[in-house]
């Protein structure tokens, strides 16, 4: 028989044992694009490039293999403070947004097309494939703009503060989620609203898929749900165990059968689209910095490869890889 110090060891061991499996995983590959300050950054949807704005480089454009970088870019005439970037699914125009301004690039010949003025202070930023760009506000309204084009859609539907902002690639659904409690999903050339969720906690983070089949919106305490943009209807429920969870970013997968986020507590995770359970959980690193005492997960993707399936991009200036192992 076993007396109580063995029988101690051996509940000490499985606790270990359960706690490890449960603790985030790390990187498996780590590619370091700046140890300054970062305001914001963005991967692209293959995670092959990466856009970051920093406190001493402006708006940086890399190519992540072999890390390149394609442009360097000065957002606007007297500031380089980029709170939000973005990059179109085909790769073919970035987009940063400060307070008062937002600027088009294409990044084949790094040229500007253009830098427009916000009649409020920018708070959120997506990008379609053919330039469209949809700006979130502090004053609850919605700008949705095209290069090249006289149209501008000054959507109405948020009553206060909008927090995120989502474009499906062809540029013509529109999703927005504000302090309101509301995510709204409207057509982003007309200004119709075709779906509104209701929350009890302002809506911070929302994203649709590539093809705009379907949709994400999460609130500021542990409501996330997947749904179906044609219908509304939700598909699932992130089955999130804590009391509160907030996301920083959301992505769906290329065939819509996974959903990657980040939060601002370093954390990336995925989940299945078909019932919101968790299939993967990693960490990400911290700057060599001492003052920085966390991270911000900025952006996440997919990278098509098969020993790290996926990326992130963090406010301590790294891209890292995750395998599923």
């Amino acid at each position: 028989m076993w007396n109580k110090f063995n029988l101690c060891n051996l509940w000490l061991a499985l606790v270990l044992v359960l706690l490890s499996g449960c603790s985030p995983k790390q990187a498996d590959g780590v590619l370091v694009l700046s140890d300054a300050p970062s305001y914001g950054a963005t991967l692209s949807q293959d995670a092959g490039m990466a856009l970051i704005s920093t406190e001493s480089g402006g708006v940086e454009l890399w190519q992540l293999s072999p890390k390149t970088l394609k442009h360097r870019w000065q957002h606007g005439p007297t500031s380089n403070e980029s709170i939000a970037l973005a990059l179109s699914d085909n790769g073919v125009y970035a987009a940063s947004l400060s307070r008062d301004s937002v600027a088009l690039w294409r990044i084949d010949d790094g040229s500007q097309v253009g830098l427009w003025s916000l009649p409020s202070a920018g708070q959120a930023l997506a990008l379609s494939d053919g330039g469209g760009l949809l700006i979130g506000l502090a004053d609850g309204s919605v700008m949705s703009l095209v290069a090249g084009q006289t149209k501008l859609i000054r959507f109405l539907g948020h009553s206060e503060k909008v927090n995120s902002v989502a474009l499906s690639a062809d540029g013509k659904l529109a999703l927005s989620g504000g302090n309101d409690y509301q995510a709204i999903l409207w057509q982003a050339d007309t200004g119709q609203p075709l779906q509104t969720l209701q929350f009890d906690a302002r809506v911070l983070a929302v994203a649709l898929s590539s093809n705009g089949e379907l949709a994400f919106a999460a609130d500021a305490k542990a409501d996330a749900r997947i749904f179906a943009s044609q219908s509304g209807k939700v598909i699932s429920e992130l089955r999130i165990k804590q009391r509160t969870m907030t996301f920083s970013a959301a992505r769906f997968s290329h065939n819509n059968a996974a959903l990657l986020t980040g939060t601002p507590f370093r954390e990336v995770l995925r989940w299945q689209t078909k019932d919101g359970k968790v299939t993967g959980r990693w960490q990400v690193s911290l700057s060599n910095r001492p003052q920085n005492k966390g991270a911000v997960v900025y952006s996440v993707a997919e990278t098509g490869l098969p020993q790290t399936p996926v990326a992130s991009i963090s406010s301590s200036g790294r891209v890292e890889y995750w395998s599923t192992r």
